[in-house]
């Protein structure tokens, strides 16, 4: 693997202060840079530090319990929620994503996908609290765009209602393990998560100081899925300013006719001596539509689709590299002889 080449780029801070007054202002501000970019960042947005500190206080709270109490709710496919460790391969490396992560839903897909009240007290509260006030800020960027979009103020808002039962929308605690410090003289780039692009509306991405990884590669029509030989760009935590990373989805993309650019990203594993080695915990809310939603860009550049169809087809796409590697590891498994097999067997 070649080593990363690395560029400087702008990625726009778009302030939502003032919303309804500046909401044209702010509008053509995020229109830009979903256009330009995929990638942007947004300060005032009425989420305190505090709410913010605290919530990752319970992520810590989470990961910390013994794997025989987070086990007792695993990650489930079909709902798209749980907890997993080391589950999810991207095909650009090949290799699972060195984390463990715990998604959280808004209605029935949490059934008992909760720890219980005497576990981790206060907990559930203290998580759909925050899931709430993230999505009051989702849903001004959804005026947002669908104003640039020229449809209706509530056309987004309402496709993502995630007071009703076919809410998809997922808030994910991730969890980084520690890398440990050592020689690197092939300069190759390792990952905690592979290049890949996410499948969702929008993504807010929370992130904690000192703890960097994160780095885009805008451009889906010059980049690779597996960002060998592309130009990379680092986004650094800006905790003083409160921000918020935003990042356009494949959903978006489609829904805007491939106007507004999903991007490829990546957490990149700690290889210099100034990286961070240590854990490394973030917080994503996927604006992810409701199943029932009609989904379809005002120039229909895509046949219509409903919002379970689209998350169904994009979740293939995500695990059928994980069936593939097992089916490809069963093959290789069953042609070996049979004393390797039966060595296999013991290991």
């Amino acid at each position: 693997m070649a080593p990363t080449k690395y560029v400087d780029r702008v990625v726009p801070t778009i302030s939502l202060r003032d919303f309804n007054s500046r909401v044209d202002d702010i509008t053509r501000e995020l229109v830009n840079a979903a256009e330009n970019v995929g990638f942007f960042c947004i300060v005032d947005h009425g989420i305190s530090r505090a709410t913010i500190d605290r919530i990752f206080d319970q992520s810590a709270r989470f990961f910390n319990q013994d794997e025989s109490v987070k086990a007792r709710v695993p990650f489930s496919a079909k709902y798209n929620a749980g907890w997993e460790k080391n589950a999810q391969l991207r095909p650009s490396t090949g290799a699972v994503d060195r984390k463990e992560s715990y998604q959280m839903q808004f209605g029935s897909g949490m059934d008992g996908r909760w720890l219980d009240e005497d576990t981790l007290p206060g907990f559930q509260q203290e998580a759909l609290d925050f899931m709430h006030q993230t999505q009051r800020v989702s849903e001004k960027l959804m005026i947002c765009f669908a104003r640039g979009l020229n449809f209706d103020d509530d056309y987004f808002i309402n496709a993502h209602d995630v007071s009703r039962q076919e809410s998809q929308t997922v808030c994910r605690l991730l969890h980084y393990f520690e890398t440990p410090q050592q020689p690197n003289p092939t300069g190759e780039v390792f990952h905690r998560a592979g290049a890949h692009a996410d499948w969702d509306l929008l993504t807010l991405l929370f992130q904690k100081a000192g703890q960097s990884g994160l780095e885009i590669c805008p451009g889906r029509e010059v980049s690779t899925s597996f960002g060998y030989g592309d130009s990379w760009t680092k986004v650094e935590p800006d905790v003083e300013k409160n921000a918020i990373v935003c990042n356009v989805g494949d959903l978006l993309m489609s829904w805007s006719d491939d106007r507004f650019k999903s991007t490829f990203h990546r957490v990149k594993a700690p290889s210099e001596p100034h990286d961070y080695y240590g854990e490394r915990y973030s917080i994503a809310f996927f604006n992810q539509p409701c199943r029932d939603a009609k989904i379809q860009g005002p120039l229909k550049k895509y046949p219509l689709v409903t919002g379970e169809e689209f998350t169904r087809n994009a979740m293939t796409r995500n695990y059928k590299a994980i069936q593939d590697k097992l089916q490809k590891e069963e093959e290789q498994h069953a042609s070996a002889p049979e004393s390797v097999r039966t060595v296999s067997a013991q290991a």
